[in-house]
């Protein structure tokens, strides 16, 4: 047993039903050297071998009686694979944008908190014979880097044989005086440590506001805390659209080295001039700079694979500037300040201090924000980086071709952008709610485009690489 601490008690009790706060990795597979054929049948196996080894999705919750502490992880429950396991197709021709209208559809419904917070989906019907995996995962379970960790671990896993037994034993549950007894004692730890807490944070606001005032007033960047009003940010509504595309991260790679910018630099430039296109087209105009909420993990440690350990970055992004190359060094510029501000005011004092948010009286106060949040006070968007594997992996002994992942949208901003390296992709997804844009392919296709205007201001060709092992790219409609 172990108790949420912080950030996964938040992301727990501030899921509602219009702001559901899992996450989602897909994997693309291609099973031609595989031999015997890679089913349905054969994937299930895999996972009841190999369960054990992913703990995070042998938790289940367990609520402390009358709601007196927030809930722990039983951390071997008793799992039902026919539940979490689930065979499904995609229409013909089974390309890019129909993989990407299921998992939209996987989106949009809240997983079973009775049970352990994930669900797997076996997609079959895509083109080439190739299938994919798409696993939806709570966020309180695991983060970016301990998403990755776990993907990681997967991709190192040999076929199981037939003659394998499962080698998982759930543990029993514990009693409510048990749970009782461990939830005072974890209150009273909480109560001699919050003096300290709070003087740190005091100390933390004191360094920003200082360090805020030698900086002085700069027009091309976003004041903190100061989100303009966008299309983006409205009452996030309940259905979910999503999107993906692949660039080729070699060519992102040549030009951050030639503008002297790293690959997260070149994610946000160009995250801003396709946002800086959206805005254009639906708000007509796009003359002040926003807001992006950039997740940064606290504990980059390989060997991490649960818990959320992160805090954000608040990026000022230039989508009022035309200029391509004054986009990025303005981004450039904006990620140094706010990499600043992350040293200056210690993020791990944000997960602490959500943790005294009660769990008795959270959930409500969060329905009540979702449904009525018309306005992020924080931020625009939120767009992540996560650096993937290097080298192509396998999954039970079939090839990974492509890997994808996106995170949940918060209330009162209704885009999530994330970009995950792997190999020689870097492969983009958007999740957007069904009241934001007309197809979430126009995000993605505005993405390529403005790379590609970046790269040819940059003086090379803005003919991009084709990356011959992801799928064609889908165009928006």
């Amino acid at each position: 047993m172990k108790r949420l601490h912080g950030w996964d008690a938040y992301l727990l009790d501030g899921e509602t039903p219009n702001v559901p706060t899992h996450t989602l990795k897909i994997a693309v597979l291609d099973p031609t050297d595989f031999g015997s054929g890679f089913t349905f049948e054969v994937f299930k196996r895999a996972v009841q071998r190999y369960l054990h080894l992913f703990e995070p999705l042998c938790y289940a919750l367990v609520d402390i009686p009358f709601k007196l502490h927030h809930p722990m992880w039983l951390e071997r429950s008793d799992i039902d694979l026919d539940y979490h396991l689930r065979q499904v197709h995609v229409p013909s021709p089974g390309g890019r944008r129909e993989l990407d209208e299921l998992v939209g559809e996987i989106a949009a419904t809240l997983v079973d908190r009775s049970r352990p917070l994930w669900e797997m989906y076996f997609v079959e019907g895509l083109a080439d014979n190739r299938c994919a995996i798409v696993a939806k995962v709570h966020h309180a379970l695991a983060d970016g880097v301990a998403s990755a960790n776990l993907m990681r671990r997967a991709m190192t896993l040999q076929r199981p044989t037939e003659d394998e037994t499962p080698l998982y034993v759930p543990d029993p549950p514990p009693s409510k005086a048990e749970l009782l007894r461990v939830a005072s004692r974890d209150h009273v730890q909480m109560i001699e440590e919050l003096p300290r807490l709070l003087r740190d944070i005091v100390s933390g606001v004191s360094r920003l506001r200082r360090r805020a005032r030698e900086r002085g007033e700069n027009p091309d960047l976003a004041h903190f805390l100061s989100p303009p009003k966008t299309f983006i940010n409205h009452v996030v509504s309940s259905g979910r659209r999503f999107a993906t595309a692949t660039l080729s991260l070699a060519d992102v790679k040549q030009v951050s080295k030639q503008l002297n910018a790293t690959v997260n630099d070149m994610v946000l430039a160009t995250a801003a001039g396709a946002l800086r296109s959206l805005l254009l087209r639906y708000d007509g105009h796009a003359d002040q700079p926003i807001i992006a909420s950039v997740p940064a993990v606290l504990d980059t440690s390989p060997d991490r694979h649960s818990g959320n350990e992160f805090g954000c970055l608040l990026v000022s992004l230039p989508v009022h500037v035309t200029d391509p190359l004054r986009r990025v060094r303005l981004v450039t510029l904006s990620t140094g300040i706010a990499k600043e501000n992350f040293q200056l005011f210690d993020q791990a004092l944000v997960g602490r201090l959500v943790a005294y948010v009660p769990t008795v009286v959270a959930p409500s106060v969060f329905r009540w924000v979702a449904r009525h949040e018309a306005r992020n006070r924080l931020m625009n968007v939120t767009i992540s980086n996560v650096p993937g594997p290097h080298e192509r992996g396998r999954v039970g002994g079939v090839t990974v071709n492509e890997i994808y992942s996106v995170g949940p949208l918060l209330g009162g901003s209704a885009m999530n952008i994330t970009v995950w390296s792997y190999v020689d992709q870097l492969n983009i997804s958007v999740l957007i709610d069904d009241c934001t844009l007309d197809d979430a392919h126009e995000a993605t296709v505005a993405m390529i485009q403005a790379f590609a205007e970046i790269r040819r201001a940059t003086g090379f060709s803005d003919e991009l690489t084709t990356v011959a092992s992801a799928m064609p790219q889908a165009a928006a409609v």
